[in-house]
């Protein structure tokens, strides 16, 4: 089996410009942890789109690279490469469209190993995502969008509604800040600015099943009202009960959601609250090897004929620091 893996960020995504440095970090670290979950399995061959300035950067054994020059469209180069693979892996953010753009441009010619463009979306868009849970009836953060909103006293949160992780979110706390965010370009949503843990969670999904991997801790710091992700605790919670009960009502609210796919949860004192669905790889991935001994890639193979076989080796907590 010929397996393309397009990671946007370091795959060529950004080749015209700056690489952005955190979701670089990140991208590198899904990457290499894929690699590697890769490279445990016979019989895969493996083609890895890398923007041309990221070479050497990969440990890997025996893969092919497509390197992505300033001078290549990673889009066409994308669904060029695909015709040549038996299937294919896209890790991309949700902004802009891309990571739905990019199922879409091949998933009629050459098999997903990830979610179909119909969950994504609605999982890449978090109004629609806000709506199809209050539909089924899963605890999430009350959300309004915020042209035409007003600002009311106390502590909010602004996103854009494609955004991935922290990128461009803001806390409001004053009029001030409400007038500012108004003037930002692009569709925002607003949420009340809740405290409680934040967590995640990494899952298997199939045809409306859920099988649970890990739960996950998640550590921000926030700059200049910004949050910015600083560390991950992949498998900080062995007690699993609640949360798969949680990914098996998401699974049969988005039956579509295939593979891996990652969840934010903000825990309060009082409730349980479902953030987003990430339907594609999250930095948690790169841990769950580490913590519990499952090839992630394996399963989602499985996937393709059947369903996972999920047994863990090991269970430890696996601290992930996002700025090394």
């Amino acid at each position: 089996m010929k397996v393309l893996i397009f990671e946007y960020i370091t795959g060529g995504g950004f080749n015209k410009q700056a690489l952005p440095d955190a979701l670089a970090k990140e991208g590198l670290l899904m990457l290499q942890a894929l690699l590697d979950n890769f490279s445990k399995i016979s019989g895969i061959e493996l083609l890895v789109m890398l923007d041309s300035r990221l070479k050497g950067c990969l440990c890997a054994g025996r893969i092919e690279i497509a390197a992505i020059n300033p001078k290549q469209n990673c889009h066409e180069e994308f669904s060029r490469l695909a015709k040549q693979c038996d299937t294919v892996w896209p890790i991309a953010p949700e902004f802009d469209g891309i990571l739905l753009a990019l199922c879409q441009a091949v998933e009629q010619d050459t098999p997903l190993l990830t979610s179909p463009a119909d969950a994504v979306a609605i999982a890449s868009n978090k109004w629609s995502t806000y709506h199809h849970l209050v539909r089924h009836h899963i605890a999430t953060v009350p959300t309004q969008l915020l042209s035409g909103s007003h600002f009311y006293p106390g502590d909010w949160i602004i996103k854009p509604i494609d955004g991935a992780g922290c990128s461009n979110s803001h806390l409001i706390t004053d009029q001030h800040d409400f007038d500012a965010a108004l003037k930002l370009a692009g569709q925002f949503i607003i949420q009340p600015h809740l405290q409680g843990k934040k967590t995640s969670l990494s899952c298997l999904f199939k045809q409306g099943g859920a099988w649970l991997l890990s739960v996950n801790l998640q550590r921000f710091k926030v700059v200049n009202k910004q949050y910015q992700l600083v560390e991950i605790t992949v498998n900080s919670n062995p007690d699993q009960c609640l949360y798969q009960n949680l990914a098996e009502d998401i699974a049969r609210a988005l039956p579509d959601l295939w593979g891996y796919v990652g969840i934010d949860l903000i825990e309060t004192a009082g409730q349980t609250f479902v953030l987003e669905i990430n339907p594609r790889l999250t930095t948690s991935f790169a841990g769950i090897y580490a913590a519990l001994g499952i090839n992630v890639a394996e399963q989602v193979l499985r996937l393709l004929n059947g369903l996972p076989n999920i047994k863990a080796i090991r269970n430890k907590p696996i601290n992930i620091n996002i700025n090394q």
